[in-house]
Order: C-alpha cells, then sequence, then structure tokens
C-alpha cells in the first residue's frame, strides 16, 4: 500500500496514502476480485445460493460452531445474536460498559429489541470482574421489579481497551457463570482471529465456551463486506428470520462471500505481521517527545496514542498534519488519537509514519 506513481499526461505526483484509521478500509485484493466475478450464486433468502452455503459451513467449523449465518455487518451481527437469546422483550443483557454493543451500536438491543442493558465496568484488559458480573445477575424471583438477566457478552478482543485479548480461562469462567445461573453467552468476535493469534490459541478454542460468536470479516480479515454469525442449529434458523425482519436478507451474496472465503483463507495467517507492524510503530511513537504508548496494551493491531498535554499541538493539529502528508489517523479527543494496521500496510509505510510525526512534532 501506498506506492507512488506519476501522471506521465501531467507530470503530477500522485500522493501515497497510508490508510490507518481503522482496518475497515482495506481494499479487495485482486484475488478476491477474481473471486467475486467467478462466484457461483443463487437466490440466498431461499437457501440457494452454493458460495454462501460454502461460507457458513466452512466458519461454523473453523468456530467449532453447528452452523453459520452471513449478514452486512458486525452490528447486526451482534443485535440478531441479542434478540435470539433474549427472546422476550424487557429481558436483561449484561455487558460492559466500554463494550462495542453498548456504545458504538446505535443502542440498538434497546430501541429495535427492547433489551435492556446492565452494565458492569470493563477493566483496563478489556475483562469484567466476575464477582461484579455474578453481582449483576438479576433475582430470578424478582420478576415483578426486575428485567430478567437471560444473556451475559463479553468482546475479544476489546476495541476500547486498545485491541486486549481476553484470555481462553477468563472466557471459559464467563461460560461457567452463564451455564451456573442458567444464562446465554455471547461474544462479539468482531476481531477474535487477531485475539486467537496473539494468544496463540485455535480460535475454536477460544469460543468453546459461548453459544453464539459474531466473526467480522471485514476488518483485519480485509473483505470488503460482511460478518458471520455462529451458533447452534436453532440459534442460526432463529436468527435466518430475524434477518430477514431487519433487511438484511440479500439474494446472489455469493459474490460477497466468495471475497470472504479468500479473505478466511488468505488473510488470518497475514495478522501476525499486523501485530508485529503495530508493536514496532507503537514503540517508535513511544520514543517520540510529546507523545505516550502504553505499550503494554498493544497486544493486536490497535494503537491508542496519547498527545501530552505540554506538547506544542493537539490531536486534532498533529491528525491534519498528517493528513497533509497522506496519512490518516482516527480522532479520539483532544489528546488521543487511534491508529490500526491491516495487511495492506507495511513496514516502510510505518517507518514513513514515524518518520512525517517526528518531522511535524520535533523538525527532525
Amino acid at each position: 500500500m501506498g506506492e507512488v506513481t506519476t501522471h506521465t499526461d501531467n507530470a503530477k505526483m500522485v500522493k501515497r496514502v497510508i490508510d490507518m484509521r481503522s482496518d475497515t478500509v482495506t481494499k479487495p485484493t485482486e484475488a478476491m476480485r477474481i473471486a467475486m466475478s467467478n462466484a457461483e450464486v443463487d437466490d440466498d433468502v431461499l437457501g440457494y445460493d452454493p458460495t454462501a452455503l460454502h461460507l457458513e459451513s466452512e466458519m461454523a467449523t473453523i468456530m467449532g460452531k453447528e452452523a453459520g449465518l452471513f449478514v452486512p455487518s458486525g452490528t447486526m451481527g451482534n443485535l440478531i445474536s441479542v434478540l435470539v437469546h433474549c427472546d422476550v422483550r424487557g429481558s436483561e443483557v449484561i455487558l460492559g460498559d466500554m463494550s462495542h454493543i453498548h456504545i458504538l451500536e446505535n443502542g440498538g438491543i434497546s430501541t429495535i429489541g427492547g433489551v435492556h442493558p446492565r452494565t458492569v465496568k470493563n477493566n483496563k484488559d478489556g475483562t469484567m470482574d466476575l464477582g461484579l458480573i455474578e453481582a449483576a445477575i438479576r433475582d430470578p424471583n424478582g420478576e415483578l421489579f426486575y428485567p430478567q438477566t437471560r444473556l451475559i457478552c463479553i468482546e475479544n478482543s476489546h476495541a476500547n481497551s486498545g485491541g486486549r485479548c481476553v484470555s481462553v480461562e477468563y472466557t471459559d469462567q464467563v461460560g461457567e457463570l452463564a451455564r451456573k445461573h442458567g444464562l446465554k453467552f455471547h461474544i462479539d468476535g468482531a476481531r477474535i482471529f487477531n485475539a486467537a493469534t496473539a494468544l496463540g490459541v485455535p480460535v475454536d478454542r477460544l469460543v468453546q465456551a459461548a453459544d453464539s460468536v459474531s466473526v467480522c470479516l471485514s476488518k483485519g480479515l480485509g473483505a470488503p463486506v460482511g460478518t458471520m454469525i455462529v451458533g447452534s442449529k436453532s440459534f442460526i434458523s432463529k436468527a435466518k428470520i430475524l434477518r430477514k425482519t431487519l433487511g438484511g436478507g440479500m439474494r446472489q451474496i455469493g459474490i460477497l462471500c466468495a471475497a470472504a472465503l479468500v479473505a478466511v483463507q488468505d488473510n488470518v495467517k497475514k495478522l501476525e505481521e499486523d501485530h508485529k507492524n503495530a508493536k514496532l510503530l507503537a514503540d517508535g511513537l513511544n520514543q517520540i517527545a510529546g507523545l505516550k504508548v502504553e505499550l503494554s496494551s498493544v497486544e493486536t493491531n490497535i494503537i491508542f496514542v496519547r498527545v501530552c498535554e505540554n506538547s506544542n499541538t493537539t490531536a486534532p493539529k498533529l491528525a491534519k498534519n498528517l493528513e497533509e502528508n497522506g496519512i490518516l489517523v482516527m480522532l479520539d479527543n483532544t489528546y488521543r488519537f487511534r491508529i490500526v494496521t491491516h495487511h495492506q500496510i507495511t513496514t516502510s509505510d510505518v517507518e514513513h509514519t514515524l518518520s512525517c510525526i517526528r518531522q511535524a512534532l520535533t523538525g527532525e
């Protein structure tokens, strides 16, 4: 990514662009475009698209679950999963106060599903204290007064904690807690392959305790569109009805699923390199006066960078300067911005980014 080319007709140089706003900005690879062009398709709403069926079966097997369903987005995948498990309006889900479902999905579980969120404080590593989770479970005999707890959700890797990974041991403990109280357990696994790669654990083992998992195909895996939700056959049967209700029933989606199959086959193995580039970038940033990165938090491909208040700039000013040099980052607040590496970011891109930031802050 970021190759410099020249327009011969006007001799103007095209600016090098290094886009690290998110891992959602990846472009389809040539292999994906070929697969999309050649995809065998049919009507998926009627259940006959062969490429969609192949992807759903493949992903269910990879995740160690009975069945899978392709949906347009991670937000829809999480919404459907919560609504399947909380099928009585006024039910309650326990989830982290910094979770993606709670903060960044438009409150859909409440506004659309009538599901009440009960938040538990997320620790710096993305976990929630098990004791606090258990304390948040409602007394089943208090149904005259309380919403009934039906579901526990965790997120792995945890985006707002900087891409921190939730361990197998912790995940198993949450699963045991859910079973003890007769609850369901959902994992928002938008970047679950990043977590599995960083932890060195097979992804099916990492989600073994969960009743359902959502897996984003268009983040680190680099597909242009889509999320998979996986779970039991009965869970997916109910999920398919809800997908149609929410307007997510599509027709010849094999074109999209073909690209996702290439993403799974080609790009999971590239995640380790993404993580290495993130650590290289984080270490370099932390050595630049005026910037601070909590290096221990950089476990996967997400970096939160703090601009020190005694610096001669702010995050918006620095981001604007970087954009003028073709480097795109995501603003968080006045003194913090986010950088995310992905398979179309090279070591050369990392080195160029560090050079531009040093120039902006120190003039060197």
